[in-house]
């Protein structure tokens, strides 16, 4: 293990407001982290600094010698030129290789990524595709460290998933900021969180997320019981303390100044065990309607290409659709049509009378940049009325964790997960029967998801979400509706339905192990998709051989007797087959691009 990173005492502010003081921690090689932490803590802020595009106030960030650091930004943003301009021009200017071997590589890294070469311009590339050739751009000159700020903002589901395959088979060690619980259980082996409810303001264990949520619980209630400890002790020095000068005459010095440093160590941790959390409570109607919206035979073409057909449901008090499918698939489209934006090309949406529907859109356009947190907040005034109550604006602001003394901010001087709250907020004042939700984790912390999904649990009306946060569809959801095949729309009772379903398509589209004949290449791929191609079945035979040796070594009586040498072999075994399997869905997606099927 090799020390990468060394951070001591690191902080930041931008201009009154501090983000992070005295930040120490390290990163070894090997190390995958997760990084987490209430909005507005500095994480993004953090991972700049790290990569040398921003600087600390204060505080020494030692890197082991010609250590190589990677970084993919939250929004990705490029020039109107082909990707593969881009990547070629992403390589270092003193790199030695010739043309046709930078050519190559570049060539190689888009067809891992999924380009087809085709692409004519980086800049009108969707958010997740952008998200992509970022990730491309930093891998292909090989970091030692690479650092992702919300890797998993902008892809769809199955897009998230790949990236639990793909990520950790190129990137032997990374830090990552991610709100998304399952995708942090799934790639990290080492959490850190940036919390003032710390001592040094962070948490930092060496394991994944469900054993970092156990150690937090049992690291807090120690907290608060040394709370109590330290409250009782000073309320025994508070009563010497009151006691008449005469009565004290023969006291100690050190005993008063021991007493004020008591006191000032339990206000302190007094501090750090208050835990806020953003009041989140979407206000219903009082509508009794058993039925508030029937969709019948919907269908929806967009650019001459079919979205949705024959699409039926009915949405009552207490149901709670969530919407499934890849990017581009109609999710977003269909819920504009039930909001009565998009109108469909065949089908009816009958409503119940005064329907209230209140729509959360992923692209938040109504909050413009340029407006401070009060005109945002309080868009009427220094009031605004919620469940028919005047509540001021800096109570308002507190239920949304923001200071009163920020409420003169401009937006654009907020973090992503601040905006999100405040589009919450707005959402918060409209009394609704149905509400339409269109991506709304995006950028929001951990502890505001957990209080978003009860407030939605406890909604009683009805509920359609899109989202990419699996945690959030298993808590939320009764129904699953899976789009993107026209010819079928698919209803799961929650996501492991829809996951098992998944991979079992999957699995009977795996190529058979031996092809009897050689598939001729006919030009379709580009010369590195060739080569690789070409070479995918000679690694999985190699690859097979090994586990043979491996799995035969096991019968060893000598390795059955050593603990750490089995679990050592088995560990090899489980990579090498996850090897395999990877390289199996390579082979179908270039087998698809050759045959001209996808």
């Amino acid at each position: 293990m090799t020390l990468f990173l060394n951070c001591q005492l690191l902080s930041k502010s931008f201009g009154n407001r501090t983000l992070f003081t005295d930040l120490s921690f390290s990163i070894f090689s090997g190390d995958r982290v997760g990084l987490i932490g209430p909005n507005g803590s500095g994480k993004s802020t953090l991972l700049k600094i790290l990569s040398g595009l921003e600087s600390a106030n204060s505080g020494t960030i030692s890197a082991r010698r010609g250590l190589k650091v990677g970084y993919v930004p939250q929004t990705c943003e490029f020039p109107d030129e082909k990707p593969k301009t881009v990547l070629l021009n992403s390589l270092k200017p003193d790199d030695p290789r010739p043309d046709y071997e930078k050519e190559l590589l570049v060539e190689t890294w888009m067809s891992k990524l999924g380009f087809t070469g085709n692409e004519t311009s980086a800049a009108r590339l969707s958010g997740g595709w952008k998200k992509r050739l970022s990730l491309a751009q930093e891998l292909m000159n090989a970091p030692d460290l690479l650092l992702l700020d919300e890797p998993t903002n902008h892809l769809d589901l199955e897009g998230i998933l790949w990236l639990e395959k793909f990520l950790p088979k190129e990137a032997s060690s990374y830090l990552l900021v991610s709100h998304d619980r399952y995708f942090l259980q799934n790639m990290i082996n080492r959490t850190i969180e940036i919390n003032p409810v710390y001592p040094g303001g962070l948490f930092s264990i060496d394991g994944n997320y469900a054993q970092f949520l156990e150690l937090k619980e049992g690291f807090l209630k120690g907290q608060l019981e040394q709370q109590r400890s330290i409250a009782s002790k000073a309320r025994r020095e508070l009563d010497w303390l009151r006691q008449s000068p005469k009565a004290r005459t023969s006291k100690s010095k050190s005993r008063v100044e021991d007493a004020h440093e008591l006191l000032k160590e339990l206000s302190d941790i007094k501090g750090r065990n208050i835990q806020k959390r953003a009041g989140i409570d979407f206000a219903a109607s009082e509508r009794e309607t058993k039925k508030l919206l029937v969709a019948k035979n919907l269908s929806k073409t967009l650019s001459g290409r079919t979205l949705f057909k024959h699409l039926d449901f009915t949405l009552s008090p207490g149901t709670r659709i969530g919407l499934m499918g890849p990017n581009g698939s109609g999710k977003t489209t269909l819920l504009k049509m039930l909001a009565g934006e998009v109108a469909p090309d065949m089908g009816t949406i009958k409503k119940a009378d005064d329907l209230k529907i209140v729509y959360f859109d992923q692209h938040r356009a109504q909050l413009p940049s340029h407006i401070t947190l009060r005109e945002a907040l309080s868009p009427n005034g220094d009031f605004v009325t919620f469940r028919g109550q005047k509540i001021h604006v800096n109570g308002w602001c507190k239920r949304f964790l923001f200071s009163p003394e920020i409420l003169d901010m401009p937006l654009d001087k907020l973090s992503g997960g601040e905006k999100a709250r405040i589009a919450i907020a707005h959402l918060m004042l409209q009394p609704a029967d149905l509400l339409l939700l269109d991506e709304p984790t995006n950028d929001l912390d951990i502890p505001t998801l957990e209080t978003l999904e009860e407030s939605l649990v406890d909604f009683p009306g009805a509920v359609v979400l899109i989202t990419h946060d699996r945690c959030m569809l298993d808590r939320i959801s009764n129904t699953l509706l899976a789009l993107g095949d026209p010819e079928q729309n698919q209803l799961f009772a929650d996501y492991s339905q829809w996951e098992a379903s998944l991979k079992s398509t999957t699995a009977t589209q795996k190529p058979k192990e031996k092809k009897e004949e050689s598939v001729p290449i006919k030009g379709k791929l580009t010369y590195g998709e060739k080569k690789e191609y070409e070479q995918i079945e000679g690694k999985i035979i190699e690859i097979e051989k090994e586990v043979q040796k491996l799995n035969h070594s096991l019968e060893s009586p000598e390795i059955a007797q050593n603990p750490e040498l089995l679990q050592s072999i088995c560990s090899q075994v489980g990579l090498a087959e996850n090897q395999i399997e990877q390289l199996y869905i390579r082979w179908e997606e270039l087998d698809k691009k050759l045959r001209g099927t996808c």
